[in-house]
């Protein structure tokens, strides 16, 4: 079974660990980070240094899927303009920072014959066995100490700074009950801190929990950080700008 966890491995994939992991009594035999020449760039500061962005970025997301004891792969998305240079660069920094193997996939471009070098790497992968299951939390902390482990220990934040709105929030929680619940943490998938304009690995930050919000149903306490939304995942230009009809009705 092949499943996507979601956006960023401190956003997506720690949701994943750690609240459907737990409750499902599974866990995954590997981990495949998905990344491109391009993104990784975007983490290399102004230069846009490539070795910058993997020895930054990269690692810090290696850093984190390593620490479940599942072997992680990392796939490149190659693109027609990325140089060989490129490819082998980000291959090299991968594996020297803890991934299984680096590998790089042209799918969009060749279909499933582009994404055969990515399928055998992963059955490799699954073919080792992982160490015991590691959660980064005990349901049993409070919850502000639930949080400040996911702050501390996944994005390398210094501290968290509750407002008061949290902490009354925190306190009807503990009086209902439901404070026992695994936390998903609602933040920009485009950094590891609050602000998506903070690239690269930050560290020592104070990240900003505005609110909280329960979803008993679902079984897990949504915790907001910075200014983020919850609005769904849309671009910034819709597609429907780029759809018109003539003067024939045809689309």
């Amino acid at each position: 079974v092949i499943t996507e966890a979601g956006f960023g491995s401190d956003i997506g994939l720690e949701k994943f660990m750690n609240i459907k992991c737990r409750l499902s009594d599974l866990w995954p035999s590997a981990i495949v980070i998905v990344t491109t020449v391009r993104a990784l760039k975007s983490h290399g500061g102004e230069a846009k240094n490539l070795v910058e962005g993997c020895r930054t970025n990269l690692r810090r997301h290696l850093e984190h899927c390593n620490s479940y004891g599942v072997p992680v792969i990392v796939a490149i998305n190659r693109f027609a303009n990325d140089s060989e240079d490129e490819i082998e660069t980000v291959q090299e920094e991968a594996t020297q920072s803890g991934a299984f193997a680096a590998v790089a996939c042209t799918h969009f471009a060749e279909g499933s014959q582009g994404a055969v070098d990515l399928a055998t790497s992963i059955v490799r992968a699954c073919e080792h066995e992982v160490s015991d299951r590691q959660f980064f939390y005990d349901l049993e902390l409070s919850i502000e100490d639930k949080i400040r482990r996911i702050a501390k220990n996944i994005y390398h934040a210094a501290d968290v700074s509750f407002s008061d709105l949290a902490m009354a929030k925190i306190k009807s929680f503990e009086k209902e009950g439901c404070d026992k619940l695994p936390i998903c943490m609602a933040k920009t998938a485009a950094s590891f801190s609050d602000d998506p304009n903070l690239k690269g690995a930050p560290s020592g930050f104070t990240l900003p929990l505005r609110d909280l919000s329960a979803s008993i149903g679902a079984g897990f306490i949504v915790a907001y950080c910075g200014s983020i939304s919850t609005m769904p995942g849309l671009p910034t230009r819709p597609c429907f700008y780029n759809i018109d009809v003539d003067q024939d009705g045809r689309v």
